[in-house]
């Protein structure tokens, strides 16, 4: 199954109550592609994070491609939702996307609690330093 575009998440996501929205994030996380266990190793591992989150990075033809994973629903949503903004991008259109900006109207912060938002900046960096590394 593959992550719908950011707009059309963001849409859904305005018109629901707390509740839902956490379960639109739980759904976003189930729509993530399976990531492998072997590939859940600290190499991957997300650092900052209350939950583990892994992230994988992969190439072909030019684009990124990220296999991403949790241990917590939640954590798995908002990986996802950071995905949405970047997969499948070049190097060069990741680091030309203001995430944080793309992640905005969601407004995470005021509707999760600080242990469930402290690692997205640390999600985001990880994928900037990829694209960098990769550009």
């Amino acid at each position: 199954m593959t992550l719908p575009n950011l707009a059309d998440i963001e849409a859904d996501y305005e018109l629901l109550e707390p509740d839902d929205r956490y379960r639109l994030l739980i759904d976003l996380g189930r729509a993530l592609e399976p990531m492998p266990d072997a590939l859940k190793t600290d190499a991957t591992l997300v650092r900052g994070c209350s939950a583990s989150v892994w992230v994988y990075p992969t190439e072909l033809d030019g684009k990124l491609h990220f296999l991403a994973d949790s241990n917590a629903a939640i954590t798995k949503g908002i990986i996802a939702l950071v995905l949405t903004a970047v997969q499948d991008k070049s190097a060069e259109e990741i680091l030309a996307t203001d995430i944080e900006a793309a992640l905005e109207p969601f407004d995470l912060r005021n509707q999760l609690s600080s242990n469930r938002t402290q690692g997205i900046p640390n999600m985001i960096a990880l994928i900037r330093a990829t694209a960098e590394r990769l550009k």
